[in-house]
């Protein structure tokens, strides 16, 4: 339960009310929201996924918007197409540097023409905007990616990521200008906060998107069998040999979705595929593991536990219970540490600070403190990290040292901590296991990769046994280590090699391995793979390149995309130099066609001038609360998780689920459809203990975070205004410039319209200047120009008051600020330089 104070009548009085307003409203005094429909289009062929997102954006307002959405794609995924279809015309996306880029958006934006943009702020997070879009019009933006699937024990995994989970922002603000439109400000410890934190809707919502989802796996001679859908209710037919799973209507975009389907131990062979172009050739190539079991050598193991607020309920009993049964497969001859963290850290009293023996003793007070551990506070993931890293510092060769990370991977800092734990990871490999529905693992590969270990997902707890007989193998001795490429007849550009830092073989577990080469391999080409066995002694594996170069199979964007993730974390952790790194980034990048952090691709529409200024009404597309957050946990502050609500802020109730229901899909064809799948039970989740300084504030923050007014000569500022302790008033000034400048053009073209949509946009920036506090001497000065306005229009002298009521707001505001201090002109991506 929260207490909520409620409005009085003068306060009611005040903010008006309307007809059409309600409850938990999506339609309301400021608009629709734009994203209407999203549809997901994949195939698979052998172990290779192409993918088409189109998401479909409507303007309902009478008057032009700029749509802004945040949202997820598979980090493993090379995005290589971008296209814009709007008022019949399909316009294709090119790949540029991301500050040129955004150049010629905004010039495009003020010429009056539509555009679209998207770009990387972290691998898996993306942020698109869709500007000039006209009254009643619709745009539909498609993104095009490949990548290779993971394969362990003989089971393919598909995971498509479907939202953008609210992550912990640690860190002091930095106040003025801000990155982004999301819902936290930015911090010192993760300058583009505003750019990764979408405003979530409140569980309980009206789904407004119409999800479709469609997966073809055509088996290329790869034998396909017990396809099954982890999370979503999905449909199943076979058609001319293909598996066809498309999403029962009604799903919302609140989950990962996953599909896996087994192809047999020995239905992977290590293999050398390439394609050639112009200036060379890349290559593949998979590495199948040997099939033997390594014998155990003693290890130093540190287990790592997530015990954050947004890990409470279901994750935190199947944290819990997986550290605890990789504490009881040690040995006796193993040492081990246990620390679970949020803003503090704690240890077994008995245990703490040291290497403890693996004794019975010491392994019962491990599994007794583990069950003691419950949810609470914020995500500081670097300083537990670090220790760890340091408890496993030292001189011990003879025995393998394990760093395990059990966690949802929901923190804005991954480069930060990337940055400084990469250096402490030379002897250390490192094993992530990532639990949720909508996981962020991007980081935990990142981390892992980092470390030259694995990472391993985990979405509910019925899958937890599965995904621990496979920990079980990973933090213990592995196959092959010191693994080394050698080439024989095939020019071989080893700075080009992805991954950079090469992992350690498990049994069961194929690594793919990427290149670039001088030329096209010769007949008899081969790359020798050779390493050292647990025992010391020599291991080695030659593989022959194929005779034929594979046509269409996306092999030089595959290893484009692994090539510009090492890169970018190489950036991070600030291994060479910048400016070169940067520079090979953005060559690699343009170069292949693939998207990176430092680069986006932009589609422009140069038929038509629709909206002459660029005058538009900025709107940011609210996410749906992932799958199992707790609505004490949506409510933390931006420093217990970084949640910023989007819900109508005298909505203080909740639609019944059923509100807005779906409209049916279609389903394929060519057979009976068989149901499979769907999200399992759940218990509740206990209310985080998060340092909540004001939640109902949070919760209740209303649209004002969705929506925003911008022109083409008026620059959006920060939005970070909930958490703020000074709020920051250049936006909205900023915006009380650009009506002033809606006001004179109204005047000049006689448009009796334009006119009035001012004064609606007057009453709403009022109302947002009144919603945050702090501005009250603002708000009463524009009130009283809005007051001159209105009561010019009940007399019928709008349009005479219009230029004097534009000098006063001009007075109202001051000096314009200069817009070359925009967040969005700031390169934040390069922020650790």
């Amino acid at each position: 339960m929260m207490p909520a104070t409620l409005m009085t009548e003068a306060e009611l009085a005040r903010l008006g009310t309307r007809d059409d307003a309600g409850f938990g409203a999506l339609a309301t005094a400021r608009g629709a929201l734009p994203l209407t429909a999203m549809t997901v289009d994949a195939r698979v062929i052998g172990l290779m996924a192409t993918v088409e997102v189109a998401q479909t954006f409507e303007n309902t307002l009478a008057e032009p918007i700029e749509a802004t959405y945040i949202f997820p794609l598979p980090d493993r995924a090379a995005v290589t197409r971008f296209r814009m279809e709007v008022a019949g015309r399909v316009i294709e996306g090119v790949i540029d540097e991301r500050g040129a880029a955004r150049q010629a958006y905004d010039a495009a934006i003020a010429a009056g023409h539509r555009a679209a943009i998207t770009e990387e702020d972290r691998a898996g997070v993306f942020t698109l905007r869709v500007g000039n879009l006209m009254p009643r019009e619709v745009a539909t933006v498609k993104l095009t990616m490949t990548g290779p699937l993971p394969v362990e024990d003989g089971e393919v995994t598909f995971r498509f990521p479907l939202v953008v989970a609210p992550r912990y922002i640690p860190g002091k603000e930095l106040g003025g200008a801000q990155a982004g439109l999301g819902g936290v400000p930015d911090t010192d410890a993760v300058p583009d906060a505003s750019r990764i934190t979408p405003p979530v809707r409140l569980p309980g919502m009206p789904n407004p998107v119409r999800l479709a989802m469609k997966l073809v796996i055509d088996p290329a001679g790869v034998p396909v069998a017990d396809v099954r859908s982890s999370l979503h209710a999905a449909n199943a037919v076979e058609k001319g040999g293909a598996q066809i799973i498309e999403l029962q209507p009604g799903e919302r975009l609140d989950r990962d979705f996953i599909v896996r389907w087994s192809i047999g131990d020995d239905a992977i062979r290590s293999s050398l595929v390439w394609d050639s172009d112009a200036e060379g050739a890349t290559f593949l190539l998979t590495l199948v593991p040997p099939r033997d079991r390594a014998p155990s050598k003693p290890r130093d193991v540190v287990f790592v536990l997530d015990r954050s607020g947004s890990m409470g309920g279901w994750k935190m009993v199947c944290a819990r219970r997986a550290v605890a049964r990789m504490v009881d497969t040690l040995g006796a001859k193993d040492r081990f540490a246990v620390l679970a963290f949020d803003n503090t850290i704690d240890e077994a009293t008995e245990l703490a600070g040291k290497l403890a023996d693996a004794t019975d003793r010491n392994r019962f007070r491990a599994v007794e403190f583990l069950a003691k551990v419950d949810a609470r506070g914020g995500t500081e993931m670097a300083e537990p990290l670090e220790r760890a890293a340091a408890l496993l510092t030292g001189g011990y060769d003879e025995r393998d040292r394990v760093l395990v990370l059990v966690t949802d991977g929901q923190v804005g800092n991954e480069d930060q901590i990337l940055r400084a734990l990469g250096p402490k990871l030379k002897a250390t490999r490192v094993f992530a296991l990532g639990i949720d529905q909508a996981v962020n693992a991007a980081f935990l590969r990142r981390l892992a990769a980092a470390g030259g270990g694995a990472c391993e997902l985990c979405e509910s707890e019925d899958r937890l046994d599965v995904v621990m007989d496979k920990v079980h193998r990973r933090i213990g001795t592995p196959v092959v280590t010191e693994l080394a490429l050698d080439a024989n007849g095939l020019e071989l550009d080893r700075d080009s090699i992805a991954p950079k830092r090469l992992p350690a073989l498990f049994a069961g577990a194929p690594i793919v391995i990427g290149g670039r080469l001088a030329k096209a391999p010769e007949r008899g080409g081969t790359i020798t793979l050779s390493g050292r066995t647990p025992s010391g002694g020599a291991w080695k594996e030659p593989v022959v390149a194929a005779s034929e170069p594979s046509k269409g199979a996306s092999i030089a964007q595959a290893w484009a995309r692994a090539r510009v993730r090492d890169l970018e974390d190489r950036f991070a952790i600030g291994d060479g130099g910048h400016d070169a790194l940067e520079r090979e980034i953005v060559r690699t990048s343009k170069r292949f066609g693939v998207l990176s952090r430092f680069t986006a691709f932009l589609a422009v529409d140069k038929s038509e001038v629709v909206n002459k200024g660029g005058g538009q009404k900025q709107i940011v597309q609210p996410v749906d609360s992932p799958a199992g957050l707790q609505l004490e946990q949506a409510a933390s502050v931006t420093r217990a998780g970084g949640y910023a609500a989007a819900m109508p802020a005298r909505a203080m109730a909740m639609p019944p689920p059923s509100a807005a229901p779906m409209a049916p899909m279609g389903m394929a064809g060519g057979g009976a459809p068989r149901a499979f799948g769907g999200p399992p039970a759940m218990p509740p989740a206990p209310m985080a203990q998060t340092k909540s300084s004001s939640p109902m504030k949070t919760m209740m923050g209303g649209l004002g975070g969705m929506f925003r007014n911008r022109s083409a000569s008026d620059e959006m500022q920060g939005l970070g205004e909930e958490a703020a302790p000074i709020v920051d008033d250049a936006p909205y000034r900023a915006r009380a410039h650009a009506i002033a400048d809606a006001l004179d053009a109204a005047h000049a073209a006689s448009d009796g319209r334009a006119l009035e949509l001012a004064v609606a946009r007057l009453a709403e920036l009022i109302e947002d200047v009144r919603s945050i506090g702090g501005l009250d001497a603002l708000a009463a000065a524009l009130g009283k120009v809005l007051d001159a306005l209105r009561d010019a229009s009940a007399k019928g002298q709008l349009a005479a008051h219009a230029a004097s009521a534009a000098a006063d707001l001009r007075a109202v505001a001051g000096a314009p600020s200069d817009p070359g201090t925009s967040g969005r002109d700031r390169p934040f991506w390069k922020f650790w330089k």
